[in-house]
């Protein structure tokens, strides 16, 4: 049993849950790195269920190394893409229930103990999410190209007698034209939102809005405008793509950029659960 130690001794490995999942095959996560190479990652059975997990060093991965790991850009990039690689594998052979980076229990038993209280959620997720993928949109406003920038911008030059007579009159005018044209970019860019959402709503069977990305991270993009996850039948995946060929190519969207990613298993659409941190 993972984590299990003589008593009164403390535990020198902790059982990291990756995902659960209903049935599985233990062979497609064979040779996995996980977050600990050279342990092999491997399915914990629970009433009808299974959780993908593997056993950690329990030192390096206590609440205070792991806050002190990932707060380095660099490590929490590595964790985060080990633990999708673990999911991913185990998602190709049966529908699995993604858990966050670092859930961690300190052993197989009380892993088991607080995944079987929570029997009856985790039953009903994995129902739900069976046979869908997520799809990932985003849509950033298009940035102005400032070869081509309006008039407003770039004013004609008003005749001298005119400037002496209206002195700052031809500058609050330049500036009214500037808020002028980015108000109705910034309502061109809502617009182009709205109509991105309807057309991916009339596809999926559940749609969340998440946060939207800093724009300083991704240099050259205008403002993030939407940021949506859309849960939608594996077999319309190519309804997707064609959905996103027409907006691109509609009137309402030719201010904006739209992005697709997917298909990805369906993280943004398990329910907040008991993380087991420490548990």
């Amino acid at each position: 049993m993972a984590g299990a130690a003589p008593p009164g001794a403390p535990a020198t490995t902790a059982t990291y849950v990756y995902a659960v999942c209903r049935g599985g095959d233990e062979s497609a996560l064979a040779g996995l790195r996980g977050q600990a190479p050279g342990s092999p990652v491997r399915l914990l059975r629970f009433g009808g269920l299974a959780a993908v997990v593997q056993d950690v060093p329990a030192a390096e991965f206590g609440e205070d190394a792991l806050r002190e790991r990932l707060t380095d850009r660099t490590e929490l990039e590595r964790c985060a893409r080990a633990h999708h690689a673990v999911i991913a594998a185990a998602a190709g052979v049966a529908p699995v229930l993604p858990f966050p980076l670092a859930t961690i229990y300190r052993g197989d038993a009380r892993a088991e103990a607080a995944l079987g209280a929570d029997r009856a959620r985790l039953t009903a997720a994995l129902r739900r999410i069976a046979g869908r993928a997520e799809w990932g949109v985003k849509v950033y406003a298009r940035q102005a190209d400032r070869r081509t920038a309006p008039a407003a911008d770039k004013p004609e030059r008003p005749d001298r007698a005119r400037v002496a007579a209206r002195p700052g009159h031809a500058y609050l005018d330049r500036l009214r034209g500037l808020r002028h044209e980015r108000e109705s970019r910034q309502e061109a860019g809502l617009q182009a939102v709205e109509e991105v959402d309807r057309s991916f709503a009339r596809l999926a069977v559940a749609a969340r809005r998440l946060r939207p990305h800093d724009t300083g991270l991704t240099p050259g993009r205008g403002a993030h405008l939407l940021n949506a996850a859309y849960l939608v039948d594996e077999a319309r995946g190519d309804e997707v793509a064609d959905a996103v060929r027409r907006l691109r190519r509609s009137p309402e969207c030719r201010d904006v950029e739209i992005e697709l990613t997917g298909p990805w298993v369906p993280y943004s659409f398990v329910e907040a659960g008991v993380t087991g941190a420490g548990g």
